[in-house]
């Protein structure tokens, strides 16, 4: 009699087991699912961004203010810029109207190179990297990493944009 209830016990816990099992492959199903949709969605953002440099004013505009709010970041004497091969003379031209912001703002010079030997890919949607003169602090303002930073930020918004209030966080959003 006591070797059935033993095993009647075992039964049920393999049961319980198995229970378990399958509700923790379940929710790693729907949390890969969840993030394939996330980064489905970052990607598409990523291809987007190849728009907003189509239009060619909108485009130098862009690039004024990237070049000006690489060069408060840095805060070097000697910076080089740089940027896609089709973007250079747009750079060139961000460079000279930051220069004079730059030195109202900071009350400092600063000497700008665009590097022509070392480009950014061509298939990047644009935007500019900046390095000291001695190149070991760099910036990035690309169109790519800015979109990294920010939907790192706004992770948690995004998530309960797509997906609704997580009833197990009620610290996070």
């Amino acid at each position: 009699m006591a070797y059935y209830e033993k095993k009647e016990k075992q039964i049920e816990q393999q049961k319980k087991s198995q229970m378990s099992t399958m509700r923790n492959q379940a929710r790693l199903k729907v949390l890969r699912a969840r993030n394939d949709l996330i980064s489905e969605l970052l990607n598409d953002a990523k291809l987007r961004l190849s728009r907003i440099v189509a239009d060619p004013v909108f485009h130098q505009g862009l690039l004024d203010k990237l070049v000006l709010q690489g060069l408060l970041r840095l805060l070097e004497p000697v910076v080089i810029v740089r940027c896609r091969p089709q973007d250079l003379l747009l750079v060139e031209a961000a460079v000279q109207k930051a220069i004079p912001q730059y030195t109202t703002v900071s009350h400092k010079r600063v000497e700008v190179q665009v590097d022509r030997g070392v480009q950014l890919a061509t298939d990047a949607a644009g935007g500019v990297e900046f390095y000291s003169g001695d190149q070991r602090i760099m910036v990035s303002n690309t169109l790519e990493s800015r979109l990294d930073l920010l939907s790192w930020q706004k992770m948690p918004e995004i998530r309960k944009a797509l997906f609704g209030a997580s009833a197990n966080r009620k610290f996070f959003i």
